[in-house]
């Protein structure tokens, strides 16, 4: 599986992206979406949704004006691990996507999410418009600094505060401020969590009691005022970790998804856009791409403090022993991973510019695995991780391909 190599980040020109990482092509399909030389990313939607809706010092990278025009609302959807390669899949189950893949309907671009190709980091990513490198939320779950604490963002709720963790404002802070509505319709047991806050302060929440009505609060949000209306659906991307990518319970997911879209679309306002995009893809890994680090005695050796996720580990090491582990990760996995110093990894831009606060977060030694492989850590996480089928969190273009997709009332 080819995988997205990045090059060292540089200072692009005033009309680029200031946030965006330069990434070359290196097949897999990858045909991305480009203003000038510099890659559009999910960093970009937010600010494009935010231009078309009149704020002051939003830019549109993706160019959606050119083809939405005038609206004064604008929804964006976010189906996670709606990768741009698993598209094709979903055809025969999902005749809204079906007719968007062969250009019957709206308009389909690619972006990429940011690394890691991980829940948490992207929603940030596209909350903040930054790349993780500047925010901060760094991967699934990240080594508190100074203590051997591991934080779960999934699970996280107050502490640390997250304006302390996180603390780059939001587009819905911002929206906020130039008095354009901004509302995110959310499962209501999502509502106060950290990861929530973190990535959409600032919104006025919405919750939802039910999958079955949340097309209709979406809807009811669009027509009830102007401004800006989030929303985020999670089925796909369970059904491909549990049961896998191509699975039946996966294609059954793409059905809810499509008949969620097909009624969005069909309930637009004249006025409205409806933006839809993904967190991250994923790839389905084998019962013999799977190394448990837990039951290597010369991979735990020097290490001590496992955090990110089967497949970005960072291994924060005991001192002085940042060299041992690198050179035992590198012999071990060299044909599964790419394995890092966290300034090799730094330098090459792959987390954007980083913030020197942020730095004690990337472990001392960075594990991404390259091909369908992970590394599962048994004794710190919970047993189902080490029973799922599909994973993402890596660099390849399975994994960071993304799809925006552009509907206009």
């Amino acid at each position: 599986m080819a995988a997205l190599k990045k090059s060292g980040h540089r200072r692009p020109s005033e009309s680029a992206n200031p946030h965006a990482i330069v990434i070359h092509q290196t097949g897999a399909g990858l045909d991305p979406c480009h203003t000038g030389r510099m890659l559009v990313t999910i960093c970009d939607v937010l600010p494009a949704a935010a231009a078309l809706l009149g704020v002051p010092g939003a830019v549109d990278r993706l160019q959606l004006a050119d083809w939405v025009g005038d609206a004064d609302r604008v929804a964006v959807l976010l189906v996670d691990g709606m990768g741009w390669h698993l598209l094709p899949q979903l055809y025969g189950d999902a005749p809204l996507l079906a007719s968007v893949l062969t250009g019957g309907t709206g308009r389909m671009s690619q972006l990429v999410c940011t690394f890691p190709s991980t829940t948490p980091t992207s929603l940030v990513s596209l909350g903040t418009g930054a790349p993780p490198g500047e925010h901060g939320i760094l991967g699934f779950t990240l080594n508190i600094p100074g203590t051997s604490r591991v934080l779960n963002h999934i699970r996280w709720r107050n502490d640390p505060p997250h304006t302390e963790w996180q603390p780059v404002p939001t587009w819905f802070e911002r929206l906020a401020q130039a008095d354009v509505s901004a509302r995110a319709v959310l499962p209501e047991w999502f509502i106060g969590s950290g990861l929530t806050a973190a990535a959409y302060r600032g919104a006025q929440f919405r919750p939802t009691h039910s999958a079955e009505d949340y097309a209709q609060r979406m809807i009811d949000e669009l027509h009830a005022a102007p401004g800006l209306v989030y929303g985020y659906v999670a089925d796909l991307d369970t059904a491909g970790h549990v049961f896998g990518i191509g699975s039946t319970q996966w294609h059954d997911a793409a059905v809810r998804i499509d008949k969620l879209l097909t009624r969005l679309v069909d309930a637009l306002p004249t006025n409205a856009a409806l933006l839809v995009t993904a967190d991250h893809g994923g790839v389905n890994v084998p019962a013999n791409g799977r190394l448990d680090l837990d039951c290597d005695p010369t991979l735990r050796a020097g290490v001590q403090v496992v955090a990110g996720e089967p497949r970005v580990r960072y291994l924060h090491t005991e001192p002085g022993a940042a060299t041992d582990v690198l050179a035992a990760w590198r012999e071990t996995l060299g044909r599964w991973a790419d394995v890092r110093t966290r300034e090799e990894a730094v330098a090459s831009g792959i987390f954007g510019p980083v913030d020197p606060c942020h730095l004690p977060r990337i472990g001392d030694v960075v594990v991404t695995c390259e091909c369908e492989a992970v590394v599962l850590a048994t004794a710190h996480e919970p047993p189902e991780t080490a029973r799922l089928i599909g994973f993402h969190g890596g660099a390849t273009a399975a994994e960071m391909a993304i799809p925006l997709i552009v509907f206009r009332g």
